[in-house]
């Protein structure tokens, strides 16, 4: 499961929700708003009003840019004399550039939003948030200091003041102002949120996942579920360990061992989330649908395909509305030779979810299994137009020109294309995957070299080392293959199935499963796989 799709997951499960959906944009009632929006605006183009409540809404679904066209015009036609407005104005603009990523021209918004209103604590704390984004941290710690002083009890003032103090090299005040905020508000799950954030940055790992499960435990927030899946991306050790003290000490909370087990797949320790997923099940802790559609992944991945159909088919009995299930029991009826059914399978997913990036792929992956090279490539070209900064799409059609349609030359164009597209800078982010493409346009000492950029960046979870055995395995040193391959085992990569069947996209081990030296590598680390 992609680190990505892990904290949706983990907030739907520990719920016991059986689905989620967001309309957006296009929910009837939305759009009846959007219409008088866009009916009042055509007969008078510079109602401010209208252009803000608008703007607001292209806000809240996330479309920045309509968003921020709309606050323009706001602004721009709205009264001086109006000092509340302006001020609301120069607010979302604020927020908006915040979420464009322009610090700057935030900063500038959110000044002018607290220069017409004094008293808007919103405004002086995104002031100040800016502040210390662009490095100014004497400006913001002045201006947390005046937040303090309009609220002492302020979590922001404090945790602000918290940041600029470990900018400031100020380790003790920093964590003082944090443990003061905590003393106030000890049953806050926001605030153990805040202060694992600053616990994180004095690199205190351990103490940041323990003011995580702290507010979890509280709340069940979001928040703190987005955070820990992402120290388990830098320090997974931390958080299994913190998460295994949890529940030694609170043995009968279930949430505790669903969290460990979603993490310990998303980081391939398919083994270690089975036995938590397994004790949930016969407590009767859960009986959420999700967790055996999780089983399945997990069984799939090792290459029991029977328990994994068995599992996912549990799911399905619990909530066949939940097409993401069917992705799952494709996967596996690929694995085992029933090509049509999968694809079938897939195709009641992209029904419903006509964009999902997993079904797309693997429905190409399976017209490939089928023969129908041409449909594949076309499904991938197509994926490449609609995401052209993700690599994944280019590997596919390059794979189906070259492998499945013997037009290689075209292949190379491919990787051309994608060598163009996928910046340089981004290159030790496994999922850029450049050195596969430097690799099949004939520069395999600079694919090498990528793959040895791309295991300097500390490695988790054996990932990093897995892709970088694919690179060497492709480029036909396998020796140096297998030793990236004993370094990803070492670490705990268990992916059973991507080690000894996985060979789409020529980003596999595949040349490796000529002779015993993978089997015997595996061999030595099979306690991973059981």
């Amino acid at each position: 499961m992609k680190l990505k799709n892990i904290v949706a997951t983990l907030i739907i499960g520990a719920s016991s929700l059986g689905a989620y959906a967001q309309d957006g944009l296009d929910n009837p009632m939305t759009k009846a708003v959007m219409d008088v929006y866009a009916q009042e605006l055509a007969n008078n183009p510079n109602n401010y009003e209208v252009l803000y409540r608008r703007a607001t809404e292209y806000y809240r679904f996330n479309q920045y840019l309509r968003a921020l066209q709309d606050a323009d015009g706001a602004i721009r036609n709205a009264p001086a004399k109006d000092k509340d407005f302006c001020a609301a104005a120069h607010q979302l603009r604020g927020e908006i550039y915040q979420m464009l990523d322009k610090p700057a021209e935030a900063l500038a918004d959110f000044t002018k939003a607290s220069q017409l209103d004094p008293t808007s604590f919103i405004s002086l704390y995104q002031k100040a948030n800016c502040e210390y984004e662009l490095g100014d941290y004497a400006a913001a710690k002045a201006d947390y200091s005046r937040l303090r002083a309009m609220d002492p009890r302020s979590a922001e003032a404090l945790t602000g003041l918290a940041r600029v103090s470990v900018k400031e090299n100020n380790l003790g005040n920093a964590q003082q102002y944090m443990d003061d905020a905590v003393a106030m508000m000890p049953a806050d799950s926001d605030i153990y949120v805040r202060r694992s954030s600053v616990r994180r940055m004095l690199g205190n790992n351990t103490g940041a996942v323990d003011d995580l499960i702290m507010a979890i435990s509280i709340d069940s927030s979001s928040k703190a579920f987005r955070e820990l899946v992402d120290i388990a991306g830098e320090d997974y050790p931390a958080v299994y360990t913190a998460l295994g003290n949890a529940i030694s000490q609170a043995p009968e909370q279930g949430m505790f061992y669903y969290i460990r087990a979603m993490i310990a797949q998303a980081h391939y320790h398919f083994p270690a989330a089975l036995a938590d997923f397994r004790y949930i099940i016969d407590n009767n802790m859960y009986n959420y649908a999700g967790i055996y559609d999780s089983m399945a992944q997990c069984y799939y991945a090792l290459c029991d395909f029977d328990k994994a159909l068995e599992c996912v088919n549990r799911a399905i009995s619990m909530s066949a509305e939940n097409t993401s299930f069917f992705l799952t029991l494709a996967r596996i009826q690929r694995a085992q030779g029933l090509k049509k059914e999968a694809l079938a399978n897939i195709n009641k997913v992209l029904t419903k979810d006509a964009r999902n990036e997993e079904a797309l792929t693997e429905k190409g992956i399976s017209l490939f299994g089928l023969e129908r090279y041409e449909e594949a490539s076309i499904l991938f070209g197509e994926m490449i137009m609609d995401t052209p900064d993700k690599a994944l799409p280019y590997m596919m059609q390059a794979w189906v020109l070259n492998d499945g349609m013997a037009q290689s030359a075209k292949a190379m164009q491919v990787y051309r294309r994608m060598l163009d597209a996928i910046p340089a800078e981004n290159s030790t982010d496994p999922q850029s995957l450049r050195g596969f493409a430097q690799l099949f346009t004939n520069d395999k000492e600079g694919a090498l070299r990528w793959a040895e950029e791309l295991v300097k960046v500390k490695d988790t979870d054996g990932r990093r080392n897995y892709i970088a055995a694919c690179l060497a395995a492709q480029a036909g040193e396998s020796a140096l293959a297998l030793a990236y391959a004993s370094d990803a085992m070492k670490l705990g990569y268990a992916d059973k199935y991507q080690w000894t069947i996985y060979d789409a996209a020529r980003v596999n081990v595949a040349p490796l499963r000529r002779g015993n030296a993978l089997t015997e590598t595996m061999a030595r680390y099979a306690y991973i796989f059981e």
